[in-house]
């Protein structure tokens, strides 16, 4: 005869002591806060205004003390010095990048950008909103120092962006919701590459080849399906090591280890369900003690896992920490610029005009030209049954270039603070006008969704 298991019910567990209403009324707004799906690209840009209040503030000392201060790592005579701003922008960056690279692979793999047909149109939208704004930023600055810095128009930020989106939902479907966030990472591929390209330091062949090899273990790694998040930890911090000594910026080593995680489970969820439906009903006819329920207990969670493939389980970990921590702490600590001695005139510098133009005027252009030109030449359709007004509002938004506009400045005019400080001046005005514009056309202009 079958044995059933126990009827006599767990004990239960003690209700949690309740929650003092004071702590509570502070603690349940910041959760809703943090649920928000704008809330990444709130902070962002919450983090900007206060580093531009603060480096205009009489406490402008203690801002350029705190991201200048110099810092030290390693061991007797071998001891690296940096200040803190270049360990957020060479190092925590890495991570932002890492979390890229992942969110990359996964929609090339099982995302929106998987087949040729999806990816097209966004592919075509981004060239058109990579060429234009940086034809236009060079058409400005053509034959002087600030030459340097022409793809810093070129990015779109993906938390603002999105962000700006989510605040004028009922005019923006989901498919044009898509179609923006598929842009921006083939602008985040872009970017990549002008940087891997045109932003190195000089290139030297030894570390090139250890670059390589420490790419080739990580392929290893990959075709074997290693899940352990130290393996990558060590062979993420020796590839950046490897990059920053063969003389390309070391952050993009976190897009190449990103994209070696694996992005697929092991095995099928039908498969695994079947064999946990089988082992369910084994462990009904046992009767066991604790030990034994807490090893069936680990088997179906290890089961369980085959279906988590090691990148969701990455991103999960790590985008928050980015989102709300990294990005938000380089936007602190770039976006300071002290406005003393400037006035309006210095917008019309050759420098920051070319980026307003490029972000602003040339992003906007570029994408929905281009995307205009594909649906006339059915190349693809219109994103989500969008209309044109919808299509130009998501274009503007576009145009709100930030994280790695400000990296790119950075990278650009390292040894040059005057240039680099009108960039960044450049990067938030158009950034600002993109927002802001975008939002009352979408707001205001742009007809609304129509209920599915």
């Amino acid at each position: 005869m079958m044995e059933t298991p126990p009827t006599t019910p767990p004990p239960r567990a003690s209700p949690p002591p309740p929650v003092p209403a004071l702590f509570r009324a502070a603690l349940f707004p910041l959760q809703a806060f943090f649920r928000l799906e704008a809330s990444s690209g709130i902070l962002l840009a919450l983090s900007a205004v206060a580093a531009m209040v603060w480096a205009n503030s009489p406490w402008a000392g203690a801002y350029n003390a705190l991201f200048d201060a110099h810092l030290e790592m390693g061991l007797d005579g071998m001891r690296a010095g940096f200040s803190f701003r270049e360990l957020v922008n060479d190092g925590l960056m890495t991570l932002f990048f890492f979390v890229v690279g992942m969110e990359i692979k996964r929609e090339l793999t099982s995302g929106e950008l998987r087949t040729f047909s999806r990816a097209l149109l966004p592919l075509i939208a981004a060239l058109g909103g990579m060429v234009v704004p940086a034809l236009l930023y060079i058409a400005f600055n053509h034959g002087t120092p600030s030459m340097a810095g022409w793809a810093i128009p070129m990015a779109t930020d993906i938390a603002f962006a999105i962000g700006c989106l989510t605040l004028v939902k009922a005019r923006v479907g989901h498919g044009l919701v898509v179609f923006l966030t598929a842009l921006a990472i083939f602008d985040d591929i872009g970017g990549i590459l002008v940087i891997a390209l045109f932003y190195g330091s000089g290139l030297h062949v030894e570390w090139l080849l250890v670059s390589a090899g420490v790419l080739a273990v990580l392929l290893v790694l990959n075709r074997f399906y290693v899940r352990s998040g130290m393996v990558y930890l060590v062979a993420g911090a020796a590839l950046w090591y490897a990059m920053h000594h063969a003389g390309i910026h070391a952050t993009l080593s976190g897009v190449a280890l990103g994209l070696f995680i694996p992005a697929l489970p092991t095995r099928g969820g039908r498969e695994v369900l079947e064999e946990l439906a089988g082992f369910a009903s084994q462990c009904v006819r046992e009767v066991g003690d604790e030990q034994v329920r807490g090893a069936q207990i680990l088997y179906i969670e290890e089961r369980l896992e085959d279906l988590e493939p090691p990148l969701n389980r990455f991103v999960h970990l790590w985008h928050p920490y980015v989102a709300y921590g990294i990005v938000p702490l380089f936007a602190l600590a770039n976006s300071g610029i002290s406005l003393e001695g400037m006035g309006w005139g210095d917008l019309l510098k050759p420098l920051p005009l070319g980026i307003i133009v490029g972000l602003f005027a040339g992003k906007q252009l570029g994408i929905f030209a281009f995307t205009w030109a594909a649906v006339k030449a059915r190349v693809s359709d219109m994103p989500g049954g969008a209309g044109v007004g919808q299509l130009h509002g998501v274009a503007v938004v576009a145009g709100i270039g930030f994280t790695v506009a400000l990296f790119v400045a950075g990278l650009a005019f390292l040894k040059e603070p005057e240039l680099l400080r009108e960039a960044k001046l450049g990067i938030l005005v158009g950034s600002l006008l993109s927002a802001v514009v975008g939002y009352v056309l979408l707001r205001f202009v742009a007809k609304p969704v129509a209920p599915a």
